[in-house]
């Protein structure tokens, strides 16, 4: 016997379920039958809201009277006390939806606004991150097309590889026209771009001549790049002489690297507006 498992879902205290057994027994062991019974006390309480697994403790007696007697044998009834847990698994209870009151509130018309990233160049890298929003490119290299010798990031091109001038002069070798025509075309395709091409130099000569020589380095670069289609007004260009070293120049190797072709020429991207 026990409580109906379907009580209200807010009555917590009320949905423990509470149990009586009780069984009368026959038991035969080879060619001896015996009488018995047991009765069980317990609770179950459920577990969840669909009410599927219900937990709980009892006890259960078990007696088994002995009869007849027989010699040689023990002739006491056997009795058992268990104590334990009980675990229940059902379908559940089937919860009707609360009903909905109608109210005389005045209704009100709920406007769902729909955010986008825009993506000028359609190639699902949203401008935002997107260092090359003018021409599509793969995620993987932010957006930009896959050049050989450059590589476009969102505040400069960095060169990967050196650009030679003449021994002490603004003239730039044949061997670095190719780097410098894939800025071009970086350029073209990044309408939005404006640089500033920096000239740096080693130690060596003095500042004055440093600075003239940086200054007039970065000028051949930059025209260069507007004798291929880059418009000067999107061009500017600096020198620092020997003021930003990038390696000692105490030695022949650091001032090699001071006077760095590969990094003597930044290209900056000042401001992503003209044209």
């Amino acid at each position: 016997v026990k409580r109906s498992h379907d009580v209200p879902e807010d009555a917590a205290f009320f949905a423990i379920s509470p149990w009586l057994d009780a069984d009368a027994l026959y038991v035969r062991t080879g060619d001896l039958n015996r009488a018995g019974f047991a009765v069980a006390v317990g609770m179950s309480v459920p577990i969840g809201e669909r009410r599927n697994y219900w937990l709980g403790p009892f006890v259960r007696y078990l007696h088994i009277l002995q009869q007849p007697e027989r010699i040689g044998f023990d002739n006491h009834d056997a009795k058992v006390l268990l104590v334990g847990l009980s675990l229940e698994i059902g379908n559940g209870v089937r919860r009707e939806p609360a009903a909905v009151v109608a109210s005389n509130a005045e209704g009100r018309t709920v406007t769902k606004a729909t955010y986008y990233c825009p993506d000028r160049d359609n190639d699902t890298v949203p401008d935002h991150v997107d260092h090359c929003p003018d021409v599509a490119g793969p995620m993987d290299n932010w957006g930009c097309p896959l050049y050989q010798k450059i590589v476009v990031k969102k505040d400069k091109i960095e060169l990967k590889e050196r650009i030679y001038f003449a021994w002490d002069q603004a003239v730039i070798l044949d061997a670095s026209f190719p780097v410098l025509d894939e800025v071009a075309q970086a350029l073209k395709d990044n309408k939005g771009f404006r640089v500033q091409v920096e000239g740096h130099a080693s130690s060596e000569g003095g500042d004055d001549h440093n600075q003239t020589l940086s200054e007039k380095r970065a000028e051949a670069v930059l025209d260069y790049l507007a004798a291929h289609g880059i418009k000067v007004e999107r061009l500017k260009s600096r020198g620092f002489g020997s003021s930003v070293p990038a390696d000692t120049n105490t030695t022949l190797a650091g001032r090699e690297n001071n006077r760095r072709v590969e990094f003597v020429v930044y290209f900056i991207i000042v401001d992503e507006g003209s044209k």
